[in-house]
């Protein structure tokens, strides 16, 4: 059996969930556009340049989930999945993961993407299994802290070592490891394992894999 690991926005998705669902909540009426907008902007330039600074923005994000029930948000994601991320999902993608399923390849999506937002996505692929960064809950409802270690950069590698040791296995246990990803933020990730395959990177990850002699493929 082999491990295929992939990043999620502007990687399987021809989108950015993250930065989409700020923007779709701001349409629905849940937040405030004209201060919301500006740092939603913000923070995604930052992650494309390779300085975001990941709590800062984790705080940013999860605000919005504290200061909602659980059952609106639950109404909301629902309506953004079906709305907004069905139409990110192109066959390419589709058949890439796919192809690993009928290999019969251990899958997980690897996204420094809120789980509550990237779960359901990670459904509609039939991949059941996800790391993301967590959002603490008490009681059924939001906190707006994080729980755990952000899944990025760096710790995509700690918080995927973790997820293998709690099944008994590491990225030894298989002959070919794969990452797919579009950014360079995601190299500590792509430089562990046998097989990165840079999917419509940014320019950073794109001249590192050439350099390398990584595959670079499309997925659009």
């Amino acid at each position: 059996m082999n491990l295929a690991l992939f990043d999620l926005d502007n990687t399987i998705l021809a989108g950015d969930s993250d930065y989409n669902w700020s923007r779709f909540l701001i349409q629905e009426g849940y937040l405030d556009g004209a201060i919301h907008a500006e740092k939603n902007e913000k923070f995604y330039a930052d992650y494309k340049a390779g300085t975001l600074d990941i709590y800062a923005f984790v705080e940013f994000q999860f605000k919005p989930l504290a200061r909602n029930p659980r059952t609106v948000l639950n109404q909301l994601l629902k309506k953004y999945v079906e709305e907004v991320i069905k139409p990110m999902i192109t066959e390419k993608a589709r058949a890439l993961v796919k192809r690993h399923q009928d290999e019969g390849d251990l899958i997980i999506v690897i996204t420094a993407t809120n789980s509550f937002i990237t779960k359901p996505i990670a459904e509609l692929f039939s991949i059941e299994n996800l790391i993301g960064t967590d959002p603490e809950e008490k009681e059924g409802e939001f906190t707006g802290k994080v729980s755990g270690l952000p899944s990025f950069k760096e710790g995509k590698v700690t918080r995927l070592e973790a997820w293998l040791k709690g099944k008994n296995l590491s990225l030894a246990s298989f002959e070919k490891s794969y990452f797919y990803s579009d950014s360079h933020n995601d190299l500590p990730l792509m430089q562990k394992v046998t097989h990165p395959v840079a999917v419509d990177s940014d320019d950073v990850l794109s001249e590192y894999a050439k350099s390398m002699g990584w595959p670079q493929i499309s997925l659009r």
